[in-house]
């Protein structure tokens, strides 16, 4: 008769594999724990975990944080929410996350339509320099259907425009990519798509928190090695090893180039020359929370503050009419605040801002937090650009590997063959989606 002690049905079940409860997974003597994993729980691995239960595969999904969501994330620690990642629904026509929200009730807002105000100062002083040239220049120099853009830096396409068009293109490199504009393919840039822009008054980190409710996930679960020597996958992380037919990558292009996944064998020289091509911005955010107190700055207002040729600083007041001031600022500036730390960057935007404001802010200050993706050891980076002559980057990283490896997430985003839906939230959902439909065919 099988011994059926406590304490023996205890040392089973240590024993067993890592997967969390869910309907379909291999069962038990079979040679695979899965039909797939899925390495990382935001907006491609979510993706891709309900395309598997739509396509009736099994699956385990493992992320290295504490929660769901990855570069889109709600912080509410301040008391006052803010999204510390991802905020438009980007090109909303045809991304995924516009019909999610209508369909789960949350609300958006058409960027265009919310009231705003800018004031740009240099050096603490007001100024009423006007870059509306220099940008209308720009939405021509990169618009494909006018003209092929060359595989050469930013700065070099525009590089015989003049000099209002030249800072237009450092600062919308800077503010948007988080990145020198002389690291960034032109081309690359040039291939996003556009269209209408969504604000979620609740939170986009709450929309994807929501959206993975009934999914289910493991996590404080991060992955250490990836062996594709023999049938399958093995995959070994901190709670055990675990084997699958195949296994759907979404991690950030800074973790992966960071080699804190190791594989055997190597990967290949067309996925590790995808991976070299490709770098992290560090577009950073700095929210201040106040008690009330709005410095006669209107909800909806930007302040810009240009801080020599290469330092900007962002100070969105006020979003949806919250106690909060969120500063935005990226590049080799970025990089320079976040070394500081927490306190030291939010010290530094709370000086800034109350240069600004034209008094000192800080009987109003109730806190601080830095969201520092550059320095964030799961993100590394806030998303993935091109390095100039390197456009063709991110087919190579989303070449399957072996047929049973598949990179997905922003850096691969919108699928097929364009990727204009790189560096979003609604991209690595797409991206997320066809490595599930791929990776469901492999019958290993």
């Amino acid at each position: 008769m099988p011994d059926l002690s406590r304490r023996r049905l205890l040392q089973a079940a240590a024993s067993l594999p890592i997967l969390p409860p869910a309907v379909g997974f291999a069962q038990a003597g079979a040679v695979f724990d899965a039909d797939v994993a899925i390495i990382g729980a935001g907006a491609a691995g979510l993706a891709a975990a309900r395309e598997l239960q739509a396509l009736g595969k099994s699956f385990v999904l493992i992320e290295a944080r504490d929660r769901v969501g990855g570069r889109v994330f709600t912080d509410t620690s301040l008391g006052e929410k803010f999204d510390a990642g991802a905020v438009y629904i980007h090109w909303a026509e045809k991304n995924p996350w516009a019909a999610i929200a209508r369909d789960l009730g949350f609300a958006t807002v058409d960027s265009d339509k919310v009231p705003s105000d800018f004031r740009l100062f240099e050096n603490g002083a007001r100024t009423q320099r006007s870059s509306r040239r220099g940008y209308a220049v720009l939405t021509e120099r990169f618009d494909t259907d006018v003209a092929p853009v060359p595989d050469v830096p930013l700065t070099e396409h525009v590089s015989t425009d003049g000099d209002d068009v030249f800072r237009a293109v450092q600062g919308m490199s800077r503010m948007s990519l988080g990145e020198e504009a002389e690291r960034v393919s032109s081309l690359d840039y040039a291939r996003l798509w556009s269209g209408l822009d969504l604000l979620l008054p609740d939170g986009y980190g709450a929309l994807v928190e929501r959206f993975a409710r009934d999914i289910p996930v493991r996590l404080s679960t991060p992955v250490r090695a990836i062996d594709w020597s023999g049938a399958g996958v093995a995959i070994e992380t901190d709670r055990g090893t675990l084997r699958t037919r195949s296994v759907i990558i979404t991690v950030s292009v800074g973790v992966l180039r960071a080699q804190k996944i190791r594989f055997t064998p190597p990967l290949p020289d067309d996925t590790l020359g995808g991976l070299e091509g490709l770098g992290m911005g560090a577009l950073t955010k700095i929210a201040l929370r106040f008690d009330g107190d709005r410095f006669d700055v209107s909800p909806g207002t930007d302040l810009w503050e240009l801080i020599g040729p290469r330092a900007t600083f962002d100070f969105e007041c006020w979003p949806f009419d919250r106690n909060v001031v969120v500063v935005i600022f990226g590049g080799d500036h970025a990089r320079e605040v976040v070394r500081l730390g927490e306190a030291g960057a939010v010290a530094l935007a709370l000086e800034q801002f109350g240069k600004l404001v034209g008094r000192d802010p800080l009987e109003a200050f109730r806190g601080g937090r830095l969201a520092a993706w550059s320095e964030d050891p799961y993100a590394m980076g806030c998303y993935s650009h091109a390095l100039p002559g390197h456009a063709n980057a991110r087919a190579k990283l989303a070449t399957p590997v072996a047929e049973r490896i598949f990179f997905a997430g922003e850096a691969t985003g919108g699928g097929g063959d364009d990727f204009g839906g790189a560096m979003t939230a609604g991209g690595a959902y797409l991206a997320g989606q066809e490595a599930a439909r791929k990776a469901a065919r492999v019958k290993a």
